[in-house]
């Protein structure tokens, strides 16, 4: 498979304090990339800075092959970023939101039309298109916020976090929707400390505290860094072994 993002040395500090310390990753085309990590592990941060919201200090991203901050114009169109906090307008129709974000992107008229029918259908919302989205619930609210972010068809979807503080059905769908997408050809990049979520849905993960990438690799090869028998242990343990936290107590 191809590398279809990497980041070199990206660094982020606040008060000289290293959120994101030299990190080094490498995602390839068409796999579902899990970084796992407790709240504050700088997650969030790499996202912004892949997504070019937050400038880095030091380092750079390479999306397609290019410097994405020098061709950010160009590489936009093959990105979609479902960010942590939800970036949707509670005084519009759910309809209305999609169009906003997917305009964005130059496209127009029918083809318009049909990206916003298209995402809306495949979230589950068609029959809430003319609601407004201050009506809608959590799960829903985050629903409407992939659907904003999936209009113009990007190659490669980065979730932030999607599921936080939403119901176990309305997250389960979400996990649904994200295997589906990849099984559709997105690469995808998730970002969470909800260890079950990353397992049932990565095809590889990167365990992440302090700024750094500690380990990486397959769930049967985090595993093998700890025991031999990887029947006898679970992620959540490895986790514990390599960081000396537990993930459920952060």
């Amino acid at each position: 498979m191809e590398t279809i993002l990497k980041t070199i040395d990206l660094t982020k500090k606040y008060d000289n304090k290293a959120v994101v310390d030299n990190l080094n990753i490498e995602i390839k085309e068409g796999e579902i990339f899990g970084l796992l990590g407790p709240n504050g592990a700088g997650k969030s941060t790499t996202m912004n800075m892949i997504c070019n919201i937050v400038k880095p200090d030091y380092g750079s991203v390479e999306f397609m092959g290019k410097d994405f901050r020098k061709n950010k114009k160009e590489l936009s169109k093959d990105l979609g970023y479902i960010p942590q906090n939800l970036a949707i307008h509670g005084s519009l129709k759910a309809w209305e939101n999609v169009e906003l974000f997917t305009s964005l992107y130059g496209i127009k008229g029918e083809k318009l039309k049909e990206r916003i029918d298209e995402a809306l259908l495949y979230v589950g919302l068609s029959d809430r298109r003319n609601d407004y989205a201050r009506k809608f619930s959590g799960g829903m609210k985050r629903r409407l916020n992939i659907a904003c972010a999936i209009g113009h068809h990007p190659r490669l979807l980065i979730f932030d976090e999607p599921t936080v503080g939403i119901d176990p059905q309305s997250r389960n769908f979400i996990l649904e929707k994200i295997k589906e997408s990849n099984k559709n050809g997105a690469t995808v990049i998730y970002t969470s400390h909800y260890m079950e979520e990353v397992e049932a849905i990565c095809t590889r993960i990167a365990i992440m505290d302090n700024g750094k990438i500690i380990a990486s690799g397959t769930s049967d090869e985090l595993k093998k860094l700890v025991v031999d028998d990887i029947s006898k242990i679970t992620l959540e343990e490895v986790f514990l072994e390599l960081t000396g936290k537990k993930l459920r107590d952060l």
